[in-house]
């Protein structure tokens, strides 16, 4: 990009639509302007920090009118955050736009014959929804233009979200939307505790300070789970911390800490102490219960979960008599939501400890007609993996975001399976996936669910018919 065009603003864009990843869309000059900060039909000035010879990225930094379709933020924190991008975006057009994003992905990129997308499943719940958040310390606390020209000194410990592309720059957050009760009681008083103490707040750039990260993760049976991530093995701070979170939130389910000493914040390999209550909590769905350790995966979304699953098991057409394979399954959610209606289900994960959780969420359910493998995808659904075990009669696969290995796409059109329910958080990577397997599927059904209100991601369920 040359100098010339970058910092340049271009005055009066009138927004057209929002595009993939959130990214509002307009013209000028025959070349496509991606901008943010703004809404469809807003018309804006706009000062571009970004260009290539077909398009160019930019911010809006002056609106001279305000969409018709703006809703008011309900969050204080909203446009710096940057965890709940839509919140100016009235919900109805929320889901409409998520539902243009699948379209636009399956012909752009998938380019296969396609029935009509269904309209999304909204989410009954856009605020409060999630049921796992996490939290970062930081001495670091991000200050606002204004709070840095004004010269005085502020408090610069902070207990919040990272500033988007700021490693070491934390937003200290007073309430967040996202997460229902004790989450932000729970953050809040920690952190005035920890300020009164005097304890130290985690410093980002120097990996030093007792105080590192905080999750909390909530059940929509009433459960809750607090981990405390300390960055010191400090036995009297660790002690003080523990104890006054327990002594203040009694009713807590579980309360846990990890001493992590590594120069990042994930925890699978590291040893999770329990100072009260159980070492894990407990969902429920449809009667089924499954168990959520602290370092378990569930889906983030609980209840819209139960709608995003029931459209799996729709698709997938069961009538008991069917071998299931469910790739990617994670901790076995899906497999042992839908076991009842099948005669087996064969589960394979790459996570180790996730495959102990789904072979425990079969047992506490009273369910025998699961196996479950843990590896690579691509390693372990082989010929001989294959010629061990049932032909599957229905395959769904809950690839991540990255979607499938090719190696896992060539095995799924050698299994053949009838039926492929494909269930994605990235329609991109699922188009791409899907255009691969268009070799022998023909798509017969596409239904989006929305499980994060507020923000541009859509979840996609697709079912693949083996062609005749």
């Amino acid at each position: 990009m040359s100098r010339k065009m970058k910092n340049k603003v271009i005055h009066n864009l009138r927004i057209e639509r929002i595009a993939a990843e959130g990214k509002c869309v307009a013209h000028h000059e025959g070349k496509v302007v991606f901008v943010q900060n703004a809404a469809p039909g807003d018309l804006v000035d706009v000062r571009i920090n970004r260009g290539k010879s077909s398009f160019m990225e930019g911010e809006a930094i002056h609106f001279h009118e305000y969409s018709k379709d703006r809703v008011e933020p309900f969050c204080g924190h909203f446009g710096i955050c940057g965890g709940c991008k839509w919140q100016h975006i009235h919900y109805d057009l929320q889901m409409d736009y998520k539902r243009q994003q699948v379209v636009d992905q399956f012909t752009r990129i998938g380019k296969v014959p396609i029935p009509e997308v269904n309209p999304i499943i909204g989410s009954a719940q856009t605020q409060y929804y999630r049921n796992k958040l996490d939290f970062t310390f930081s001495n670091s606390r991000w200050l606002t233009r204004e709070e840095i020209n004004s010269g005085k000194a502020f408090e610069r410990n902070a207990l919040g979200f990272h500033i988007p592309k700021m490693f070491d720059k934390i937003i200290d957050i007073e309430h967040c939307y996202l997460q229902s009760e004790p989450s932000n009681e729970v953050r809040n008083n920690l952190k005035e505790f920890a300020l009164n103490e005097g304890l130290s707040f985690y410093d980002l750039r120097n990996q030093v300070g007792l105080l590192r990260n905080l999750i909390i993760r909530t059940t929509s049976t009433g459960e809750s789970m607090v981990i405390v991530q300390f960055g010191e093995d400090d036995p009297e701070g660790i002690e003080k911390v523990m104890a006054f979170l327990h002594e203040k939130f009694p009713s807590l389910t579980s309360l846990l800490y990890i001493i992590n000493l590594k120069k990042n914040e994930t925890f699978h390999d590291q040893v999770i102490v329990t100072y009260a209550g159980k070492d894990y909590i407990e969902e429920e769905m449809e009667g089924l219960k499954f168990r959520i350790g602290p370092k378990s995966f569930y889906q983030t979304n609980s209840l819209q979960a139960f709608e995003l699953y029931k459209v799996a098991r729709e698709y997938a057409g069961l009538t008991g008599e069917e071998v299931v394979y469910d790739l990617y399954t994670g901790t076995g959610t899906i497999a042992n939501f839908i076991a009842k209606q099948a005669k087996e289900v064969i589960g394979i994960e790459y996570v180790e400890a996730a495959i102990e959780d789904a072979k425990l969420n079969s047992k506490i359910n009273n369910i025998h007609n699961t196996r479950f493998y843990a590896g690579d995808m691509k390693d372990i659904l082989t010929p001989a993996f294959a010629s061990k075990h049932p032909k599957p009669d229905v395959v769904i696969t809950d690839p991540p975001r990255a979607g499938m290995h090719e190696d896992v796409v060539k095995m799924l059109l050698q299994l053949a399976a009838p039926v492929i329910v494909y269930v994605s958080c990235n329609p991109a990577t699922q188009a791409r996936d899907i255009a691969l397997l268009a070799e022998k599927y023909q798509v017969e059904k596409i239904q989006p669910v929305d499980m994060f209100p507020q923000t541009y991601h859509v979840e996609n369920v697709v079912r693949l018919r083996l062609k005749p």
